[in-house]
């Protein structure tokens, strides 16, 4: 089944998000490890849309979320996420005030592409404009509890 690529970003508008976690990793040289994720929500009556959503970019995962229990399509590899999610959403951009949370996504997968998440300036910016994004309240470490991890 061939999927139009507004309807993709129409979905993505309303089921999908951006998103920069943040784990404190001492092994890592800022001692913090950055992940861009983008993902989609469904419930398992739904799960063929992911399932096609997930052909159309050849590429990413599905898994069950026992927390909301919902399915949820996501791709975190850096190279998939620059190379064909990214220009998806150029091409066919967002109508919402997602495309915001998209710009700044797009922001960070870049900065880390060009290696600034293995510095200390770069990480910090990385920090801090991933937290201006909408993220609903889900983090783990406050902006505050990452800089001061950068700052040892």
């Amino acid at each position: 089944m061939e999927i139009n690529p507004w309807y993709v970003s129409g979905f993505v508008d309303g089921e999908g998000s951006f998103l920069v976690s943040f784990s404190v990793r001492q092994k890592m040289t800022m001692g913090i490890e950055a992940r861009p994720s983008f993902t989609i929500s469904q419930h398992k009556r739904s799960i063929n849309v992911l399932e096609h959503i997930k052909t159309y970019f050849g590429c990413g995962t599905i898994r069950y979320n026992i927390h909301d229990d919902t399915y949820k399509y996501e791709v975190r590899s850096l190279g998939d996420l620059l190379w064909k999610i990214i220009p998806h959403f150029e091409q066919y951009p967002l109508r919402t005030l997602k495309q915001k949370d998209f710009e700044t996504f797009r922001d960070i997968c870049y900065l880390m592409h060009t290696q600034h998440h293995r510095c200390s300036s770069g990480i910090r910016q990385i920090i801090d404009v991933a937290y201006q994004m909408n993220n609903f309240g889900a983090r783990r470490y406050t902006k505050e509890d990452l800089l001061k991890v950068v700052g040892r």
